[in-house]
């Protein structure tokens, strides 16, 4: 593929270069991944007002998240696993998202751990957290992520069960993976993926291993996982992390406005519209179809992000429009990653930059504080 033009110009690369079974953990939702579709399929009928003869330059995608100046309303969202779409990956990301002016946001689940990345990202470098059972635990890694100078904790409420994704259970995903003869021969035909992992020391979850009690290597980080994410995660331990952590708190996985009301009244700065991109409860509504109805919730009392379902500068534009102050992007990063490793990061942020500059333009902004609902055509998107 000589010319990208387009996030799905890295996917299908990322489809090619990355072995099966973590490409699929990507590009997968739960069950009959109804909802990981919708999410991408329900930003299609939002039509765009084009204008003319109005000023076109110059044009400014600037803005901020959380207080944090950002390049455009875009964050590097967390993922599991990245440094098992190229090896570093989390280093590569980071390091690309601090080169253009927008968050890296690290998983938990990280290949790469929090200090290894603290060494090559800039000041929006923040990190996700999973609530486990060993509070202990939960509290170092906030306590990491202070040192490691994170701006800002984002904490996942939505994953307090795992969903059931066939795709992984299919391909014997597991921590370590299966080295199934199917797995073996897949692995073969990525010489460029096994070559860059043969040469890093990274392949193991690094802000979990060697940082609990009894899990040293990957065979006993499984069992350990298993029995660690807590299904009795409350408000309460909400109240507790921020307390703990003493920064700028940004809540994920907000999908209903009872669970937005609460979020204000936890005192957190912000909220991600966020379904898991689909993993977890499959049937669920997709984020845009959700944003307004939480917008015209609680958008006056505290600061609304979004995920899932972002392809393109026209998506950051119509989510923007509808009352996100900011949007993360998941898979279309790690596709990049997949493909080019750090320069197809780099890729994924100018084709979604270039593409929202240049909608503003067409409609009529030149700058991105201005975009509002009058972008797009009544009847067209969703309202609350």
């Amino acid at each position: 593929m000589t010319v990208i033009t387009c996030i799905e110009d890295l996917r299908q690369l990322a489809r090619r270069r990355v072995p099966r079974m973590f490409y699929d953990y990507a590009d997968s939702g739960a069950w009959t991944e109804s909802t990981y579709r919708a999410n991408q399929e329900d930003f299609q009928p939002i039509r765009l007002r084009q204008r003319v003869a109005v000023p076109m330059e110059p044009r400014s995608t600037r803005t901020t998240m959380v207080g944090q100046p950002v390049a455009m309303p875009v964050a590097l969202a967390p993922t599991g696993l990245t440094g098992m779409q190229h090896a570093d990956g989390e280093i590569l990301a980071a390091r690309a998202a601090q080169r253009f002016g927008v968050p890296f946001t690290l998983s938990t689940m990280s290949i790469c751990s929090i200090e290894d990345v603290a060494e090559h990202a800039g000041p929006g470098f923040w990190f996700q957290l999973y609530v486990m059972r060993d509070r202990d635990f939960v509290a170092r890694l906030i306590d990491r992520a202070k040192a490691a100078g994170c701006s800002a904790l984002v904490l996942t409420l939505d994953l307090q069960i795992l969903g059931q994704r066939h795709k992984d259970l299919k391909n014997g995903l597991s921590a370590p993976p299966k080295p199934t003869l199917a797995n073996l021969l897949n692995l073969a035909t990525k010489p460029r993926w096994c070559w860059h992992m043969l040469r890093t020391p990274r392949r193991q979850f690094g802000n979990i291993v060697g940082h609990v009690k009894g899990v040293d290597d990957m065979s006993s980080l499984s069992a350990w996982t298993q029995q660690q994410f807590d299904p009795t995660l409350s408000w309460r331990d909400v109240e507790w992390i921020k307390n703990r952590w003493g920064g700028k708190l940004i809540l994920k996985g907000i999908m209903d406005p009872e669970d937005a009301r609460l979020a204000v009244q936890s005192g957190a700065d912000a909220i991600v519209v966020s379904n898991h991109g689909g993993r977890q409860l499959d049937g669920a509504e997709s984020t845009i179809r959700a944003l307004p109805r939480i917008v015209a919730a609680v958008g006056g009392q505290i600061e609304i992000h979004m995920d899932s379902g972002i392809r393109s500068g026209q998506d950051v534009l119509k989510a923007r429009a509808l009352g996100a102050r900011g949007t993360y992007i998941g898979r279309a990063f790690l596709w990049g990653l997949g493909a080019l490793g750090e320069a197809g990061v780099t890729k994924a942020l100018e084709i979604l930059h270039k593409e929202l500059e240049l909608t503003m333009a067409f409609t009529g902004h030149t700058d991105i504080e201005t975009v509002d609902r009058s972008v797009l055509i009544p009847g067209t998107f969703p309202t609350a």
